[in-house]
């Protein structure tokens, strides 16, 4: 089935993170000869991307407007972007929604990822812990475990016709919650969080929460690969990629 893309090249960083890359724009990093931006627009379009489209600032107009069919200029905040993002594209067709600090996002990843989502469903990757840890011996620690189980999400994200409206909201209150474990709480719900702390959160719990709450039949795709879930949220991230291809 054909599908547009959409990546999201907004993230800044600070201190040496900024001064090692050059750059306070993270999507604009480069590892081994490209940019993590390029990296993400050229694995989109191998994998069958129709349209690209990217949302972000005017560092990202000038390095990387000429690659895609369209530019979105940023918002003041997270939450405008990721509005932005969903809403790249008319919602007729597959969303492939992507971040853009992957340094190790490729092809055959995302093209497996993406033949295993079942039509009309919206997924992300989960890479298992074995999986991560033999693809990316020594990196810095990812992931999170879940009822005994320890996975790593993906930044990549299949957003099926007709719904981008329904989870619209829910995505916007979600990325301004995700670095407050209170906010977390009050948008999962006080149960799923207690099952969290108690070590009984299942991913199966999950997606049935997130069913109940978008209307939209939502799955994790589990053994999903690994370079889906390496994403450069630190320096250190950074000088992995950099020293191991």
């Amino acid at each position: 089935m054909p599908f547009n893309a959409v990546i999201t090249a907004g993230g800044r960083v600070e201190g040496a993170f900024a001064r090692k890359i050059g750059t306070p724009v993270k999507a604009l990093a480069r590892v081994r000869g490209a940019t993590l931006l390029e990296r993400a627009i050229d694995s989109a379009r191998a994998a069958g991307a129709t349209r690209v489209a990217i949302v972000g600032g005017a560092e990202v107009r000038v390095a990387a407007a000429h690659r895609v069919e369209r530019f979105i200029p940023e918002g003041s905040t997270g939450a405008e972007n990721v509005l932005a993002a969903l809403g790249a594209w008319p919602d007729d067709e597959p969303l492939l929604y992507l971040t853009s600090d992957m340094p190790y996002v490729d092809e055959p990843a995302l093209r497996d990822f993406m033949g295993r989502v079942p039509p009309g469903a919206l997924a992300l990757p989960l890479a298992e812990a074995l999986a991560y840890d033999r693809r990316f011996p020594g990196a810095p620690p990812h992931g999170v475990t879940l009822a005994g189980e320890r996975v790593t999400n993906g930044g990549a994200f299949v957003i099926p016709p007709g719904t981008a409206h329904k989870i619209a909201a829910f995505a916007t209150r979600f990325f301004d919650a995700r670095k407050s474990l209170w906010s977390m709480g009050r948008l999962l719900g006080v149960a799923l969080l207690a099952e969290f702390a108690m070590r009984r959160l299942t991913i199966a719990r999950v997606e049935n929460h997130a069913l109940r709450v978008l209307g939209v039949s939502t799955l994790a795709i589990r053994e999903a690969a690994p370079e889906l879930a390496f994403d450069c949220d630190t320096l250190a991230d950074y000088d992995y990629a950099l020293a191991n291809g």
